[in-house]
């Protein structure tokens, strides 16, 4: 979502570049071209102001504009900044010594709360915890059957008592059973209105109350912009939010809504979705998120999916087979797949330093359907073929390409990048290929693979 406010900054940090020397009036150019960016990316014009304004203050020193590298203190400086908006706090759940803890899942209609109960349900289970799931919307249609589904599908235990249709009761009845039985953490998804009302905060004040919950969450649509940070602000007045999950980052949202929402709410980001599986849910870390804006990458975060996608016991018997060049068109078929689980490719590649600017990587860009197609050629061919591709002859390929609904030459192109593949990394020795050593996914030579499959 901050594919066009990146691009802005890097095109003014392009410009700078350009200069001899750093000067007051090519420093108030680039801060005009920054101001504006920052607007059409949604920010909150008052957060855009005083944003500028401490740019300004420092990169007009004396010291700044006589440095031998003033772009670098410049970056440094919008850099540092940036991060002074999100508060400097990382995200996730604070420290708590309550047993069970609490977690309340606030905001309006639609903004996607049950989805992310689900999530963070998923997600704790990660850190070894044991969370219980309860819906407390009564009203909604269906919404209760919703939380039961999703739950399903994380793993996890749902409160539901037959007939109970009082939302306090549902939450206070949760926070019992979770003693009774040992849960750690109680999730409770609540209800939702198109709009603040006078009933909604209420009942929220009650359930918080009744439960004593440790942690309340606005949950807010990054797609609203500046809407979802108006009503996080009319929750925590109200009732008190904690932190912010912002839902749907995968979007074509501009941004605005994450820069804004520390320093006009006053509460920090805690978690963001961005994608629709339930384990796209990832704790805020407000470094990470700059050094992606600012075309840095975000390599902690990519080596994290990577340790989360592969087991490090296949890693290793990966790396055997490599050794002995014995890395076959299976086992290729498993890398893709185990590369899909860590999300879409594009954002992958925004993760690598240098390659966030997405429209200098338009030509060039991976396209998931063709990544499919390659999976459903190997899975055309037989246990033998994929095992010793040298064998495919012509009527074979015929019948692969029949099978897997593609074409002969790309099953042609498929192999001949796939004898490739098998050189180089016969001759990268173990340490190439998409793993690494211990586990680790290469993830320039991964994407470079799959750029020329195309």
């Amino acid at each position: 979502m901050f594919e066009s406010l990146s691009t802005r900054l890097q095109d003014v940090f392009k410009s700078l570049r350009g200069q001899g020397r750093l000067t007051p009036e090519n420093i108030e150019a680039a801060l005009k071209e920054i101001r504006q960016a920052l607007l059409e990316a949604d920010v909150n014009f008052k957060v855009v102001k005083a944003f500028v304004d401490r740019v300004r203050d420092k990169a007009m020193d004396e010291s700044v504009l006589r440095s031998l590298s003033p772009l670098e203190q410049v970056v440094r400086i919008v850099r540092d900044e940036m991060l002074a908006l999100f508060g400097g706090t990382e995200g996730g759940l604070k420290p708590s010594t309550k047993r069970p803890r609490v977690v309340l899942l606030l905001g309006l209609q639609g903004a996607g709360k049950t989805t992310t109960a689900g999530k963070l349900a998923k997600w704790l289970t990660k850190q070894g915890k044991h969370p219980l799931l309860v819906s407390t919307d009564v009203k909604r249609p269906a919404a209760i059957q919703q939380l039961n589904v999703v739950a399903q599908k994380a793993g996890v235990r749902v409160h539901d008592p037959a007939g109970q249709m009082d939302p306090v009761e549902r939450a206070k009845g949760a926070v019992a059973e979770a003693t009774n039985l040992g849960f750690d953490t109680v999730i409770v998804d609540s209800a939702g209105r198109l709009h603040i009302d006078d009933e909604l905060m209420k009942e929220l004040a009650a359930i918080r109350t009744v439960t004593d919950a440790s942690d309340m969450l606005y949950v807010a649509d990054a797609m609203t912009g500046q809407d979802a940070i108006k009503s996080a602000g009319e929750f925590n007045r109200l009732i008190g939010v904690t932190g912010v999950v912002l839902t749907k980052m995968d979007g074509d949202a501009r941004g605005g809504a994450a820069l804004s929402v520390v320093s006009v709410v006053g509460v920090p980001i805690a978690f963001v979705g961005s994608g629709e599986r339930l384990d796209d849910l990832e704790q805020f870390h407000p470094d990470r998120v700059v050094s992606r804006v600012l075309g840095m990458g975000d390599v902690l975060t990519l080596i994290e999916k990577a340790e989360q996608a592969i087991d490090a016991e296949d890693a290793q018997k990966l790396e055997a087979k490599i050794r002995s060049n014995e890395f076959t068109l299976d086992d290729f078929r498993d890398q893709l797949r185990r590369l899909r689980k860590m999300g879409p490719l594009e954002q992958i590649l925004g993760m690598l330093p240098g390659m966030g600017a997405i429209k200098e990587m338009q030509a060039n860009k991976p396209d998931e359907k063709q990544l499919a197609r390659v999976e459903a050629i190997i899975s055309s061919m037989t246990p033998d073929e994929r095992r010793k591709q040298h064998i495919i002859n012509g009527s074979r390929r015929k019948r692969i390409a029949k099978g897997s609904g593609t074409s002969v030459e790309e099953v042609n192109r498929l192999l001949k990048q796939f004898v490739q593949m098998q050189k180089m990394l016969k001759q990268l020795g173990g340490m190439a290929g998409m793993m690494g050593g211990g586990g680790k996914v290469n993830p320039r030579q991964a994407m470079q693979m799959l750029r020329n499959r195309r």
